[in-house]
């Protein structure tokens, strides 16, 4: 691979020109046919196997009618009540219209029955019933449905749409997160290389390689299912990767350079060894990330299309349109005062050496210390709680919040997570078997109402409404639903031959979390797995790659702890505009997992083969240890600067699994960038000794050859092919 990237640098160098042309041409035209083709984002939150997917998949069989998405109209009027003045006719005029949608088979009469009006008489609602999911139904029937507010809306009365399809369907918006982090990038970079070409490249190539990577997710969305939340967690992952891994390549290039070499010749130089990094951690990004094909949940499986594809293509640019502009640029990506300079061989990092010297010769205090403050981070995981968060946690602008705001104070927070319990009557069926349902769910202290059971016309299918007296996404609810399947519902149908099982969308997003519980320890082993059998084959050692399991998994305990504190705990939750605690949204755990350890690769490859280089060079395992760390401090705490600057712009995002998502990439990368990489490598590192590097014979035999070490020698003729040698893919300075 190291001698293909070495030519492949050298003859993009070349041909830039027509590289160039190329990748704007790919641009323009994926953009063009995701606009024309493109299947735009869905919400399918089918989950195979679980219990309310069969309660879903009895309705659309035998009651089809009640099997499709569901939608609430709030009515309100605050003085004089719902019946006030000529609200009435209103109402009516607007429930018309409604029962006159497409796709609409049913609209309750929200002045029909006391149920539906509020105590206090303010408050009514209408129930829609559409005859389709709402991944089928689409944003435009939400449209349609909105606009029938105005005959109501006309007469005074305060209309509001809630329930499945409006907070299914919601706009999105991440605010000014991509300036944020495109800003801080900006400065970051330009900090660190004082050159404004050098600043601009890894933004401009990072921006180029996100637009592919969304706009082929965007045709990926012709065929399946793209979650609505894919596009902005892939801004986030493409900004942020994209633009360090031109900040590892581009760092290499401008470091040879300094030291005298030909540009053409550093360009293919550059692409063997940092580039040669890049694809070796880009691509354990990918097959971590696909790894979330584990949790057996399609929406879930989905996000890690979609974040691979944009890592994926990160890549690719950073291997192929950066070596082709850094072929236009020539010196200019270095600062001035350095084009004119003398070469000088190595480059200083006089205070990162002090600061490893000091580590490595402290290894005890510093790898205590160190462990004693991620485990302190991560002690609230002990408390982890997954679910999803209701619409009671939007923001107070959207429609489907002030309904739920105004459905909760005139019937209660449960009403807003109601529990659809689908009853097969079996071969020999008989309507009285739900009786005794309808009385032992009743009789449950979590329930707050019970509707009267519906029939199917065939009679051999009932459906049965329970309103908790809890919030959706309170711990309560999820101990309901376990409590009537487990006890409630077997003891009230046994001997009757019925079977119940407890569906709904409130019922499905605690199913999530549960299988999702369930698949979480078995994707984290498969993961620390993969990368111990990566770094041994890499470095040719156990203890290192055991200790670097070891420490990921310490960071990202830290991270998650940090989440649970801030999200379900509600630690500063007013800091980053969050109204009140939530759960941890079930797939954000393993999402996180996937990319950080993919992530941590990246600076655990750049930093563990500098000091395997000056180890092997003669030098005692200290000394390897505070060169290797002096050497790629620089570049590394840069990298981390800009990816949390990225991650952390997304807390502006008024979605709550954005904002948690921001604030866990952002903790794990700081944790990881800094307590682990700068203090318990070398720490550790430097009390194992030369044990670091030891492996039996008989499993160094065994392991395939990838060496990452060697350079290539240097050909003065780009149109002639490198030899082929192994060389290192170490994308820190020299």
């Amino acid at each position: 691979m190291s001698n293909g990237l070495f030519r492949l640098g050298r003859w993009v160098a070349v041909h830039r020109r027509l590289v160039l042309v190329v990748w704007l041409a790919v641009v323009v035209g994926l953009g063009v046919a995701d606009r024309v083709g493109g299947g735009g984002t869905v919400d399918d939150f089918e989950v195979p196997g679980v219990e309310s997917q069969e309660a879903i998949d009895l309705l659309e069989d035998r009651f089809p009618e009640r099997s499709g998405a569901t939608a609430m109209v709030v009515f309100h009027v605050p003085d004089g009540g719902i019946t006030a003045g000529g609200a009435t006719d209103a109402i009516a005029a607007t429930v018309e219209e409604v029962r006159a949608l497409d796709g609409v088979v049913g609209v309750t009469d929200p002045l029909g029955s006391p149920r539906s009006v509020s105590p206090d008489g303010t408050t009514a609602f209408a129930a829609v019933q559409f005859d389709a999911p709402t991944a089928e139904l689409g944003r435009s029937t939400l449209d349609a449905l909105l606009d029938t507010a105005e005959p109501a809306e006309a007469a005074g009365v305060h209309v509001e749409f809630g329930g499945e399809l409006p907070t299914v369907l919601k706009e999105r918006h991440t605010g000014p997160a991509e300036m944020i982090g495109i800003i801080a990038a900006l400065v970051i970079l330009f900090v660190t290389f004082r050159a404004v070409l050098a600043t601009l490249m890894p933004l401009g190539v990072a921006i180029a390689g996100l637009a592919v990577g969304l706009s082929i997710v965007g045709l990926l969305g012709a065929w399946i299912a793209i979650p609505s939340v894919a596009p902005r967690l892939g801004t986030m992952i493409g900004l942020g990767v994209g633009i360090d891994y031109a900040l590892f390549v581009l760092s290499r290039h401008r470091d040879q350079l300094a030291e005298g070499m030909d540009v053409t010749e550093s360009i293919g130089r550059t692409n063997a060894t940092a580039g040669q990094a890049v694809v070796v951690a880009g691509g354990t990004v990918v097959v971590a990330i696909l790894g979330l094909q584990l949790a057996g949940i399609p929406f879930v499986a989905a996000l890690g299309y979609s974040a691979s594809i944009v890592v994926a293509v990160a890549v690719l640019v950073a291997i192929t349109l950066l070596p082709a502009l850094l072929g236009f640029a020539g010196h200019r990506v270095l600062p001035r005062a350095t084009r004119s300079a003398p070469p000088v061989e190595g480059a200083g990092h006089s205070g990162w050496v002090r600061w490893a010297h000091w580590v490595a010769h402290h290894p005890w205090r510093s790898a205590i210390a160190a462990t004693v403050v991620l485990l302190t981070l991560a002690v609230p995981v002990l408390d982890m709680r997954l679910g999803q968060a209701d619409a009671g946690t939007d923001p107070t602008s959207t429609t489907h919040r002030r309904a739920y705001d105004l459905l909760a104070a005139g019937f209660g927070d449960g009403f807003n997570g109601p529990l659809l319990i689908a009853v097969d009557l079996g071969d020999e069926p008989d309507p009285a078997a739900l009786d005794p349902i309808v009385a032992a769910v009743a009789a449950d202290p979590g329930v707050r109402a019970v509707s009267p059971p519906e029939l199917n016309a065939a009679g051999d299918t009932g459906l049965v409404t329970a309103i908790p007296t809890s919030k959706p996404q309170d711990g309560a609810t999820s101990d309901l639903v376990h409590r009537l399947r487990d006890t409630v519902l077997p003891a009230a149908t046994a001997d009757t031959g019925a079977d119940a099982l407890v569906g709904g969308p409130t019922a499905g997003f605690i199913d999530q979390s549960d299988k999702i519980a369930d698949r979480l320890p078995w994707f984290i082993a498969a993961v620390v797995s993969l990368s111990f059998l990566l770094l041994m084959t890499v470095f040719r050692s156990i203890l290192v790659p055991l200790k670097a399991a070891l420490l990921n998994l310490l960071a990202i305990g830290a991270a998650y702890g940090v989440v649970v504190a801030v999200f379900q705990w509600g630690w500063g939750r007013s800091l980053i505009g969050l109204d009140e605690a939530v759960p941890i949204a079930s797939f954000v755990p393993m999402m996180m997992f996937a990319i950080l350890f993919g992530l941590s690769m990246d600076y655990e490859v750049f930093i563990l083969s500098r000091i395997r280089e000056e180890y092997h060079r003669g030098h005692s395992n200290i000394d390897s240890v505070v060169e290797g760390l002096g050497a790629t401090a620089k570049v590394i705490t840069a990298a981390a600067l800009i990816m949390i600057s990225v991650f952390l712009g997304f807390v502006a995002s008024d979605d709550p699994v954005v904002k948690m998502m921001g604030v866990g990439l952002a903790t794990a990368v700081a944790v990881d960038a800094t307590i682990v990489r700068m203090v318990l490598v070398p720490s550790t590192m430097a009390l194992v000794g030369d044990a670091n590097w030891w492996l039996p014979r008989w499993l160094d035999r065994i392991l395939p050859s990838l060496d990452l070490e060697a350079d290539p020698e240097p050909d003065p003729d780009p149109a002639v092919d490198a030899p082929t040698v192994p060389v290192h893919p170490e994308g820190a300075t020299r």
